[in-house]
C-alpha cells in the first residue's frame, strides 16, 4: 500500500468517526428534548387552560355587572313610575279633601 492509500483510508476512518460522534451527540440531544417535550407541552397546555378559565370568569363577571346595571335601571324606572303614580293619587286625595271641606 502506498502512502496515499494510507492517507485516504485514515481520512475516511477519521471522518467516519467524527460523523458518528456528531450523530451520537445529536441523537442524545434529540432524545433529551423528546423526553422533556411532554412535560413542556403539559405545562404550556395547563397555562393556556388556566388563562382560558380566567378569561371566561372575567367575561362572566363583566356580563353579570352589565345585567345588574340593566336590571337596576329597569327597577329604578319602575320605582319612579310608581312614585309618580302615588304622587298623582296624593294630589287627587288632596283635591278631594279640599272640595269636600268647602
Amino acid at each position: 500500500m502506498t502512502n496515499s492509500d494510507y492517507l485516504l483510508k485514515a481520512a475516511i476512518k477519521k471522518v467516519t468517526e467524527k460523523l458518528n460522534e456528531i450523530l451520537v451527540d445529536k441523537i442524545e440531544e434529540a432524545t433529551n428534548i423528546a423526553q422533556d417535550a411532554p412535560e413542556i407541552l403539559k405545562k404550556e397546555f395547563d397555562s393556556l387552560k388556566e388563562s382560558i378559565i380566567d378569561e371566561a370568569s372575567r367575561m362572566k363577571k363583566a356580563e353579570n355587572i352589565q345585567e345588574n346595571e340593566s336590571a337596576n335601571t329597569y327597577q329604578d324606572s319602575k320605582i319612579k313610575k310608581a312614585l309618580d303614580e302615588i304622587e298623582g293619587i296624593n294630589k287627587q286625595i288632596d283635591l278631594f279633601n279640599k272640595t269636600k271641606n268647602k
